[in-house]
This record gives C-alpha cells, structure tokens and sequence, in this order.
C-alpha cells in the first residue's frame, strides 16, 4: 500500500507541475504578443527596486492595516512553503516527517510555521471581513462585481482552508505531538480530535494540504494572485524615469529627425518600403509593449490607483484598475483565440480600445501619475492610456474638440491661445 500511495503522490505532482508549466508558458507567449522594449542597462537599479518593492514590499505599508496585513500574509506564505519541501520528500519517499531527525532545530521550524499559519489565518479573515462586511469603497466598484469579487474571495477561501489543514495535520500526527517540540498551536487543537482516528484524520488532512496547495499553484494562471509570481520581474523591468517624464513615440521620432536632417532624401525608398506602416499609439494589445502586458498579468485589482485617481474621485469613468483588468482580459482572450487557432491569430472582430476601454474613459485622465505612485507593485496604467490616446489622435483624428483647438492654437501660434505672438500682450494695455 505504501508504494501505490507514493506512485499516486509522483503522478499527482508531475500533473500539478506539468500543468503549471503549460499555463506559464502561455503566459510568456502571450506577453510576447507586445513589442519588444530595451530594458538594458541600470541593472544595480533593478535589482534594488525588486528588493525593496516586491521582496521587502516598502509600498505595501503605505497603508498600515493593509500592508502589515499583507506582509503577514506574505512572509506566512514563503515560511510556511519551506514545509512543502518535507511533504513532497515524504510522498515520494514512504517517509514520515523527514526533517525531524535534525534534533531541536526542527522543532524551531515547525514553530514558526504554526505561529505563522495562525497569524496568517486572522489576516486573511480580516481581508474577508474588510472585502464583504465592511465593504470598502475600492472593492465596490463595477468592475469589481462577478468573476472578480468571486476570485478575491476563493483565494482566501484557499488560505483559510490550507491552513486549517496545516494545524489539524500537526494536531493529529501523534509522533509529531509526542515530540512536545514545534506543536506551540497544535497542542491546543489536539484535544478536539480526542477519541477519533487521530491517523486517519492525519493523512487526510496531509492528501489535502498537498493537493490543496497544487491547485492553488494552478489556479494562479487564471486569477489576480499571479501576482505572486510576477511583481519579482514587474518590479525589476519598472520604469526608472521620473513619473512626470513622458516617453516620445519612436516612428515620430525618426520623422522629426528626417525633417530636420537637410542632407535627407524625402523621397529616398527605403529597403522596407513593402513593410505596413507603424502604427502610431495603441489600439489592440499587440500595438503594447511586453512591459504594459506584463503590467495588466501582474495587477493584484486592489484598488489603490482608483482611489487615488482624482478624475475617478470627481464621477469620471475612468478607473485605472478597470485599465489593467481590461487589458489582462482582452490578453487571455486573444491567447484562447490562439489556442483555438492551433497557434496562430485569427481575427475576431474585436479590440482593446472601443470593445473594452471607452474613449472617455481615456479622455477623463489628467497624466496626473496618482495611479503610478499608488501602484505597490510598480504597475504603470498612465502609459497604456497615453498610446491608446496617441492613436486617437494620431490615427483617427478623434481628440476632443477642446484638444483639437488647443493643437491648431499651438501649430500656429506656437501657444494654447488664439492669440498671434504679437497681440499676447495687449492685455496689459486695457
């Protein structure tokens, strides 16, 4: 019998594994979908931002109930993960408890574990609480009614339930009871269980942690807690100018450039004169870059940036979560296109600006940058909402009737105002 459970655990892990691994690499075929974008160089830099952002996670306590909730939860979920390393030894092995024989260091490490389990158990019931009965304004927003809300509160669901299991494993292995070591919480539920099938109960709540927490690795793909994963590389391939410094368009660039260059040929053909223009700014997620794609998987849909977002706190549209969110959506739904397609794109009628975000959505922003500040994680919608605007203007010349007066005021008085150079100071004269 110890053989077939070990057989039936390897096949169980290779599965989860496998699976894992498939989704991810869809994952990085569908960020690959965006144009590539240099990110070299300042490397020191990076790695300094991933330190402090993702690992330390120095944005987080911005806000304190949050964040220290949140850094719980976080440090819980890489401690107690260190324990995985026995499960899955013992599984594929036929042994109980492996670490053990360390001596008293193991009973340290359980310890911790179960300290940890029990402080992570609180905050993610004071996340539930926070989310469905105190109700915080960020969460109530529209496009956090559905599939979102349902996900926000499965994963915690997840949580709570892993590790419960996690306690009622130790609380009934009674090897590991008799060892009187690491047991700092089990020994106080180990008395519920008196006079059931403490083994029984035991392996039961063993099966279920470990295919638990294989779900749950799985599940990532298709929920905002791929965050996990990502914000280690969002964090590190985050931009590194200022906030207020805007990006120049490069194919607008390059004509400026020819413009000014008196030695060019206008008429010159160039060797990819067959090619299909660039298009200026952004319509559909392949006109994005990888970075922006990257951003919209990594988004953790808390809210942050809306509630910081004065356009969104006057009675605007816009939302700049609903930003991400839409975007990651019309990604999956490109990548089922593929998979359907058997690799290869088939149009579908539909895009990013228009099926999914709305020209006044796009309109109502300031460029204030509140959204990339309020970010914990380093996500930049202003950039996404800056190339969809582009190609608005650039491409379908639908600006607002304000912008397009203000840019003919500019291309021919060199100002906003409907004033000549030289009658702008007239006002002094009345």
């Amino acid at each position: 019998m110890g053989l077939v459970s070990n057989i039936i655990f390897g096949v169980l892990l290779a599965v989860g594994i496998g699976f894992f691994v498939k989704n991810i690499n869809k994952l990085i075929r569908n960020i690959k979908l965006g144009k590539a974008v240099d990110i070299s160089g300042s490397t020191s830099e990076r790695w300094k931002n991933m330190a402090m952002i993702a690992l330390g996670q120095s944005k987080m306590v911005t806000r304190p109930i949050a964040g220290i909730l949140h850094v719980i939860v976080y440090i819980g979920f890489v401690v107690i993960n260190i324990e995985v390393l026995e499960i899955v030894i013992d599984g594929l092995f036929g042994t109980h408890r492996i670490f053990s024989s360390i001596g008293p260091v193991y009973g340290i490490l359980i310890g911790t574990f179960e300290i940890f389990a029990l402080l992570v158990f609180v905050a993610v019931v004071v996340f539930w609480l926070r989310r469905n009965v105190i109700r915080l304004k960020r969460f109530m927003s529209s496009e956090m009614k559905g599939w979102p809300k349902q996900d926000g509160n499965l994963i915690l669901y997840f949580e709570i339930v892993l590790m419960a299991l996690f306690i009622i494993m130790n609380a009934t292995d009674v090897q590991f009871q008799n060892m009187n070591s690491g047991n700092v919480i089990s020994q106080f539920v180990a008395p519920w269980f008196e006079g059931l099938p403490l083994h029984a109960i035991e392996r039961t709540a063993w099966w279920m942690h470990i295919i638990g927490i294989l779900i749950f690795l799985n599940y990532l793909y298709y929920s905002k807690h791929l965050h996990i994963i990502l914000a280690f590389p969002n964090t590190y391939y985050g931009r590194l100018t200022p906030n207020g410094q805007l990006d120049n368009l490069e194919s607008v660039t390059n004509e400026v450039k020819l413009m000014m260059d008196p030695d060019a040929d206008p008429y010159a053909v160039s060797d990819d004169a067959d090619a299909e223009p660039e298009k200026f700014g952004a319509s559909d997620v392949f006109d994005l870059n990888r970075i922006q794609l990257l951003n919209a998987y990594t988004c953790t849909e808390c809210g942050r940036c809306t509630s910081e977002c004065p356009a969104n706190q006057t009675g605007k549209k816009l939302s700049p979560r609903k930003i991400m969110m839409d975007t990651r959506d019309r990604l999956h739904e490109v990548g089922k296109n593929i998979d359907a397609n058997k690799g290869v794109f088939t149009p579908d009628g539909k895009q990013l600006l228009g099926d999914y975000i709305t020209n006044e959505e796009l309109w109502a922003c300031t460029s204030c940058n509140a959204c990339v500040e309020a970010c914990p994680i380093s996500i930049n919608p202003l950039s996404i909402i800056l190339d969809m605007r582009r190609y608005l203007v650039m491409e379908q010349s639908a600006a607002p009737t304000e912008l397009n007066t203000m840019m003919t005021n500019i291309e021919n008085n060199g100002a906003p105002w409907p004033y000549n150079q030289m009658d702008r100071l007239n006002w002094n004269k009345e």
